[in-house]
């Protein structure tokens, strides 16, 4: 009878084993089928826009990516001035960005009272969840003439006689242009980046903050040397997220950058991006040479995404090391 009963055990364990193994077998290829579908999707892009972009890759060469000019009517092309555009708006929103981004994390995980916390948090996040075209319509018809007439007048009044900074913001107030679609995307990505540095701040073991604080150090002192390099390379995670995120936004920059094929050192003029040439240009392209072009400004935009993303992950792997070094 005991033996009977010690064999019925034995099978059922068999039973749970085999279907704990069936299981994680189907887990395993799911997750590898997934990974796979991903990295046939980014061939497929990759392959499309080179099948594309050949035409205008092969007419123009390395003349494309330093060539100013873009005339559809002559059939001449260059990449140039939406190259800059997209880099320098996307930089001037990162650096806008980054310290308020922070600056907020700082507040809600150290300094806000605990019931303002989350409403607080909240507000942040949901300014992610706008559409791009409400920032876009927002820009063009209140912020653009709000800069138009108080904050561009300034800057081009105040720094007039300041070698360098006389260039970078010199010319007629316009309202658009590359400064004002930076701000716009600048508040774009800032719930990314205060979202994601909040959240890491809050993985900080209690323990090191108290004993910090016990010694006497201030929130300042235990923001700057505890904090921060413990949350270092999550920060720096959110700040890349937050630059592909610029790199690539299209309606709320198309709306407020003015859309010129022109380089200017001044901040203040109109310019363009390659993602807003696209959106602008694509649908009246004709010919096979002008929808090329447009192809390769996206091989272009591929490009510069995924270089800048290979350098943070490698960048973070650094990180990484050198802090369980």
């Amino acid at each position: 009878m005991t033996l009977a009963i010690a064999e019925r055990v034995d099978s059922r364990r068999e039973k749970v084993v085999r279907h704990f193994a069936l299981t994680d077998t189907i887990f395993h290829w799911a997750c590898r089928l997934a990974a796979i579908i991903v990295l046939v999707i980014l061939g497929g892009v990759f392959v499309s826009l080179v099948t594309g972009s050949w035409t205008a890759l092969t007419t123009f060469g390395p003349a494309f990516l330093t060539t100013e000019r873009w005339s559809p009517v002559a059939e001449t092309f260059g990449a140039l001035a939406p190259i800059y555009g997209t880099l320098v708006t996307a930089a001037i929103a990162i650096v806008i960005a980054v310290p308020v981004g922070i600056g907020i994390a700082v507040f809600l995980t150290e300094l806000c009272p605990r019931p303002l916390r989350r409403p607080i948090a909240i507000a942040v996040e949901l300014l992610a969840g706008i559409p791009s075209i409400i920032y876009g319509i927002w820009g063009l018809f209140v912020f653009a003439p709000f800069l138009q007439a108080t904050v561009q007048p300034f800057l081009i009044n105040l720094f007039a006689d300041v070698p360098v900074l006389s260039d970078i913001f010199a010319g007629p107030p316009y309202g658009i242009g590359v400064l004002t679609s930076s701000l716009i995307l600048a508040i774009m990505i800032l719930p990314f980046i205060a979202s994601i540095t909040r959240d890491v701040f809050d993985t900080v073991p209690g323990v090191l903050k108290e004993s910090a604080y016990g010694i006497g150090c201030t929130t300042w002192e235990v923001i700057r040397r505890i904090v921060i390099p413990h949350t270092r390379v999550g920060i720096m995670g959110g700040v890349m997220l937050a630059l592909g995120r610029a790199l690539g936004e299209t309606m709320a920059v198309t709306f407020v950058i003015g859309n010129s094929h022109r380089l200017s050192a001044s901040i203040i003029a109109p310019g363009t991006t390659i993602s807003a040439t696209i959106a602008n240009e694509f649908t009246e392209a004709d010919g096979d040479l002008y929808v090329s072009s447009l192809m390769s400004l996206g091989l272009i935009l591929f490009f510069i995404t995924f270089l800048i993303l290979a350098a943070a992950r490698y960048m973070l792997l650094r990180m990484g090391r050198q802090a369980g070094a």
